[in-house]
């Protein structure tokens, strides 16, 4: 009979598209790994693998017996799965990756509830706007606000609601340079950006009956951090496009108003996204389904008590 484990190794190096990605995922020197996958065609008598500097592929073979150690693989982590449900609380370890701004204003408060709620799991939180690669660096869940869900690729989506991306300013720059009647009148106020190619930045607007706006600006201040923007907003350096769940507090007490009520950006969606529901651990599932109770549809947490 075969060593199941050298049949998971194999379908990791597969999957993983070589020896040091799968060794960092499973935790094994590449050396031993390679190794193994060695001894394993050398029992089979015939080679799984095409080995060359730049890549690996499969032979004809390899890829018939890649899909019986996938299928071995994904089974295994079922029959665990299967386990660990009958478990009345779910524990373990959900590695999370969440941009700076959502952990800060929405994620971040809601955490030490669902902590407090399942004391026998651990988060560990990564705070970044860096794309991450979930299978490759061994991450459970990846929280994202984009305008669409078209570049998730093979990731498993969960979709968590809608975010409004605001176009906010101070009354006392308003009161400075007029507040503006129509969106053609933008042109006239200053503006602060998370970026500007070359000086300039664009931020598409849609108004009323779906009518869109190509808003071409120079801003006057620039910088790649949503919080640090805000403070110049509130400090009337200039207009500027913010999540409605960063500056909610601004604006019921005025220190921000919307420019041009009926018009913004388009909403962006707030997901998760994972790799697999299958092997979905319960400690990932309940955080996920936590997340769904926790976020309205604009992105705003539910008020909520320990």
């Amino acid at each position: 009979m075969q060593d199941l484990n050298d049949m998971l190794y194999f379908a990791e190096v597969v999957d993983r598209g070589g020896f040091a990605a799968a060794g960092r995922f499973l935790g094994i020197p590449k050396s031993r790994l390679s190794r193994r996958v060695a001894e394993l065609e050398a029992r089979l008598g015939v080679r799984l693998l095409q080995r060359t500097t730049r890549k690996l592929s499969l032979t004809e073979a390899g890829e018939l017996f890649h899909r019986h150690c996938a299928a071995v693989r994904d089974e295994a982590g079922a029959a665990a799965e299967a386990v660990a449900l009958v478990q009345t609380e779910p524990r373990g370890t959900i590695r999370v990756v969440c941009p700076v701004t959502l952990a800060q204003s929405t994620v971040g408060p809601l955490l030490p509830l669902f902590l407090a709620r399942h004391p026998q799991v651990r988060v560990e939180m990564q705070v970044s706007n860096r794309v991450v690669d979930l299978v490759e660096e061994g991450v459970d869940v990846a929280l994202r606000v984009r305008p669409s869900l078209d570049d998730s690729g093979s990731l498993v989506v969960k979709n968590l609601g809608l975010t409004q991306t605001l176009l906010v300013a101070s009354p006392a720059q308003l009161a400075r340079q007029g507040r503006p009647a129509r969106v053609e009148d933008l042109a006239g106020l200053h503006t602060v950006s998370m970026s500007a190619a070359d000086g300039r930045a664009v931020w598409p607007l849609l108004g009323p009956d779906g009518r869109m706006h190509e808003f071409a600006h120079q801003p006057r201040y620039v910088a790649d951090d949503l919080l640090t923007l805000k403070m110049a907003v509130v400090r009337g350096v200039g207009v500027s496009v913010l999540p409605d769940y960063m500056c909610r507090e601004e604006l019921l007490d005025r220190r921000l108003v919307e420019v041009l009520p009926g018009w913004a950006p388009r909403p962006g969606i707030f997901h998760a996204v994972f790799p697999s529901r299958r092997g979905l651990l319960p400690a990932v599932r309940r955080f996920l389904d936590f997340l769904g109770e926790h976020i309205v549809a604009e992105g705003q947490p539910r008020k909520a008590s320990l």
